[in-house]
């Protein structure tokens, strides 16, 4: 599949240049045969002999930028003065802060936000423990929390160097639904020990946000917190991904005319994204899943080491079919994949049923390439940007916890779940929907009202949320 260069991969090169026209027209050309996109041009400093400029380009990947900055190195009249990551800037310091919601601006402020003034607070919250929601950031703040050992693409890479992915997560809670997040990276991959952490900080926090927690241990870790916290406890990975692909299902259905009750449905990866995407799925009514991992088809029956690969086989491929993917996917109507690139081949998609529709969603490289699905499929989906169809968890999280956090839900239960994808899929109007938009984009501001609208709903109707409806005006 092409690559193109993107802002993820940028690089601002500072460069001494002779000053004459030549030599820029040197640079630009090196820089054009090297496959690099020049995106500015910045002049730093000018004197009689030389120019100091700043290059801002696009390059594939890290050893495309280090040979592109050896072929300019290599030119008459160009030295290489510094070459700087754009995205490495973007992360210098850290990506969030803490602001005060009040300004402390004299003696008088002082004794109210903090000692004597603050005691009377502390003790109206000790009398009624409900208080602490009006009166602390416990009603709007989420933790953000990981042990790093399922991070992005990149695995087990420790709770240090996931800091930068939920530094970002608090980011996006913060910009897409006014949610204040902070991130906690934890040094344990004790399942035990990081259930403990997390009960015992939960009273600064109004949810939990579990994120790239390795499997089958992060199915555990949600379900022993679940049982122990009245907050709302979610796993973006597994739930994030179920409701956003869930969305875009729905959609795709419309465009090709099907009913979720009709499909035949193939999941390939059964971790934690492929068990909840199939569970979202069975709730939401479809009825014919088969689970596809390392052994091949999940079957009733059988004996799996995996506790949740057994729970899987049991709920699901009614018909009992047997084998790899190529054996199982004949006439199938949906392929959704959560696991590794290259795993769907052509002659897989042809087998399918009319009008195929493929979520091949592994990162950054799917389970098939769009441009070899395109001619075969019907609706396509993938978790990148650059392609339409993004399935991308943003569309979620933000919008499920704002409401979540506004009705002070105890949970984040399969209904409203189902019905954040429904919210989700509604965004997008029928005099909108086509085989390439069936997901709104994760900019369309319109798409966290809606869920959190729904959500507070769904919480109300089944009856897991605290607050009066009255009291949601105050939000």
């Amino acid at each position: 599949m092409a690559v193109q260069p993107t802002a993820g991969l940028s690089l601002i090169l500072r460069l001494e240049l002779q000053n004459s026209t030549a030599t820029f027209g040197r640079l630009a050309s090196t820089i054009g045969e090297a496959g690099g996109d020049i995106i500015a041009v910045d002049l730093i400093s000018a004197g009689k002999e030389t120019v100091v400029r700043d290059i801002t380009v696009n390059v594939y990947d890290q050893a495309h930028g280090k040979k592109l900055v050896a072929a300019l190195a290599a030119l008459p009249g160009v030295k290489v003065i510094n070459v700087s990551d754009r995205t490495f800037l973007m992360h210098l310091g850290g990506k969030i802060e803490v602001h005060p919601r009040v300004p402390v601006k004299n003696r008088d402020d002082l004794s109210m936000v903090y000692t004597p003034g603050v005691a009377r607070v502390c003790e109206a919250i000790r009398e009624d423990p409900s208080k602490v929601f009006q009166l602390t950031i416990k009603r709007n703040t989420v933790a953000v929390v990981s042990d790093g050992t399922a991070v992005l693409g990149l695995g087990d890479i420790g709770a240090s160097a996931a800091l930068p992915v939920m530094e970002g997560k608090a980011m996006l809670f913060k910009q897409f639904a006014g949610v204040d997040a902070f991130p906690i990276c934890l040094d344990s991959k004790d399942p035990d020990a990081i259930v403990d952490i997390v009960t015992s900080m939960a009273p600064a926090f109004g949810g939990i946000n579990l994120e790239d927690i390795s499997s089958p241990r992060c199915f555990y870790i949600e379900d022993r917190l679940r049982e122990r916290l009245d907050i709302p406890v979610f796993h973006d990975d597994q739930h994030g991904t179920a409701v956003v692909l869930l969305a875009g299902l729905l959609n795709a259905c419309k465009v090709v005319g099907k009913r979720l009750e009709d499909l035949k449905v193939v999941v390939v990866g059964i971790g934690a994204a492929g068990v909840a995407c199939t569970k979202i799925l069975l709730h939401a009514g479809v009825r014919n899943i088969i689970g596809v991992d390392r052994s091949g088809a999940l079957v009733r029956g059988e004996q799996y080491d995996n506790p949740v690969w057994q729970w899987y086989a049991e709920e699901t491929n009614p018909e009992g079919l047997r084998g790899s993917l190529s054996d199982v996917i004949e006439g199938a109507d949906v392929f959704i994949g959560v696991s590794a690139p290259g795993i769907l081949r052509v002659e897989d998609v042809k087998r399918m049923a009319k009008d195929p529709i493929v979520f091949a969603m592994a990162n950054p490289v799917p389970e098939i390439s769009p441009e070899d699905a395109e001619p075969y499929v019907r609706v396509m989906a993938t978790g990148r940007s650059d392609y339409p169809n993004q399935i991308n968890n943003v569309l979620c999280f933000p919008g499920i916890f704002r409401g979540a956090l506004d009705c002070r839900a105890r949970e984040i239960n399969e209904d409203m779940k189902l019905a954040a994808a429904e919210a989700i899929a509604s965004v997008v109007g029928e005099d909108e929907l086509s085989e390439t938009y069936i997901v709104p984009s994760v900019f369309n501001k319109k798409v966290a009202k809606a869920v959190s609208r729904a959500v507070i709903e769904a919480a109300f109707r089944t009856g897991v949320a605290r607050r009066e409806r009255r009291d949601l005006l105050e939000v």
